[in-house]
C-alpha cells in the first residue's frame, strides 16, 4: 500500500532534476525509476524539454517567498497538470491515489506529480520549506525536510563553509 507517492519524494525528485538537469531523456528515465516512479506510460525525447520547461516553472515557485504567490503559482501548476484523485494498482504493487489521468506522457506524469508533490509539501510542513541554499556562491534548491523547520542551507558542508567564513570574520 501506498500511503502518499506525491509527498516528499516527489518534491525531492524536482528539487533533484533541477539543480542538476537531465542531459538524456535516457537519463530522466533512469532518475525517475531510481526514485521510485514506475513508468508504465509512452516515453518521447520530446519529454525532456516538456520536463525542463516544467523544472522551469516550478522554479518560480521555489524562488516565490510571499505565501499568497507561492500559493498562486502552485495552483496555476496544478490547475495544468492535475486531474481529479482516482485509485489505482496499475503496476500490482499496492493500491493508491492517482491526481492525474491515465494516458499521460513522461512529461505530464511528473507535472502533475511535482505539482501535487510541492503542494502537499508546503500545506503539511509550512509554505517556506522549499528554498535555495543561504551561502551566497550556492544556487542549490533544497527541501526543508527538517524536524524543526529551519534548513536554511543545501548541506552540511554548505553549513559549515558559512560558519568557518561568519567567525573568520570576527
Amino acid at each position: 500500500m501506498h500511503l502518499n507517492p506525491y509527498g516528499e519524494h516527489a518534491v525531492t525528485l524536482a528539487a533533484d532534476l533541477t539543480n542538476r538537469p537531465p542531459e538524456s531523456t535516457e537519463e530522466l528515465v533512469t532518475r525517475c525509476v531510481e526514485s521510485g516512479l514506475v513508468v508504465d506510460f509512452p516515453v518521447s525525447d520530446h519529454d525532456l524539454s516538456e520536463v525542463l520547461a516544467i523544472l522551469d516553472r516550478w522554479t518560480l515557485i521555489v524562488d516565490t517567498t510571499a505565501e499568497e504567490a507561492r500559493a498562486e503559482q502552485i495552483n496555476l501548476m496544478l490547475a495544468k497538470a492535475s486531474a481529479y484523485p482516482r485509485m489505482t494498482n496499475h503496476a500490482n504493487d499496492g493500491w493508491h491515489l492517482h491526481y492525474r489521468d491515465d494516458q499521460h506522457s513522461l512529461a505530464g506524469v511528473l507535472e502533475a506529480l511535482i505539482s501535487m508533490g510541492t503542494a502537499l509539501h508546503l500545506v503539511g510542513r509550512g509554505m517556506h520549506r522549499l528554498s535555495r541554499c543561504t551561502l551566497a556562491e550556492c544556487n542549490v534548491i533544497y527541501v526543508d525536510t527538517s524536524r524543526n523547520g529551519r534548513q536554511r542551507y543545501c548541506s552540511p558542508r554548505c553549513a559549515n563553509r558559512d560558519a568557518v567564513r561568519r567567525h573568520r570574520a570576527r
